[in-house]
């Protein structure tokens, strides 16, 4: 599948990855990378997910910093490349969540796009699924390990459509007191809906991932299909 040009509301364009599904109109869907980059894991979830019937489109969020990073979890070398990747990346937060809600318009606008658009987002990806319930029109968003949100919870008084997280109860980068918060400020509202995976770690649905655990993968996988149909299809 190609890449395809993005324009950010604050000038400039970035690339995304594009998978189509075989029929159309379609719902559009906005995968949100981790730390790795546009990397082949995420190209592969995007065509997975244009083969259950998505518009699928993952953007270049590090592009202000270094365009086209595409680099793995194999190595040491690659894992201090990814931190110093998001580290930049964070003081730009904002600036990427504004790149995601311009993902989101471009997706909807796009030929072949029912209207309606979705997000899903896996470890740094999952922080900014729950900013874009936070911040953007999206009809729905799916984070997978989301890290740090238990530090913008004061946020979630703005989600008005629905949101699903999966959280990893023995994730190192979600400690347990932090996913106490979360289900605290998040479990009241009827718009979001929070499931718990005993016994796996941080990327247990990164698949070939050294905490995949192919059960909780396939558990959480099936209720984010169930969830997207539910409110895309």
């Amino acid at each position: 599948m190609p890449d395809i040009a993005i324009q950010a509301a604050d000038g400039g364009s970035f690339s995304a990855y594009l998978a189509k599904p075989a029929a159309a109109p379609a719902p559009g869907l906005v995968v949100i990378q981790e730390i790795f980059g546009v990397n082949q894991v995420m190209r592969e979830l995007c065509d997975g997910y244009a083969a259950e019937g998505y518009l699928a489109v993952c953007p270049d969020l590090f592009w202000r910093i270094e365009p086209g990073v595409q680099i793995t979890d194999k190595s040491q070398e690659e894992w201090d490349k990814a931190f110093e990747l998001m580290n930049a990346f964070l003081p730009q937060f904002e600036q990427g969540v504004g790149d995601l809600a311009a993902t989101l318009a471009h997706v909807r606008g796009m030929d072949g796009c029912s209207g309606k658009a979705g997000a899903v987002g896996y470890c740094l990806g999952g922080s900014l699924a729950y900013a874009m319930a936070c911040f953007t029109d999206t009809d729905c968003a799916v984070g997978y390990y989301p890290v740090q949100i238990e530090n913008s919870l004061a946020l979630a008084a703005n989600i008005k459509k629905p949101l699903m997280l999966h959280i990893a109860e023995k994730d190192g980068f979600c400690p347990p007191e932090a996913q106490a918060s979360i289900r605290e400020a998040l479990g009241p509202n009827d718009k979001v809906t929070i499931h718990s995976y005993p016994g796996v770690d941080h990327a247990f649905a990164r698949k070939g991932g050294a905490n995949y655990d192919e059960a909780a993968a396939r558990e959480a996988n099936a209720r984010t299909a169930a969830f997207l149909e539910q409110h895309l299809g």
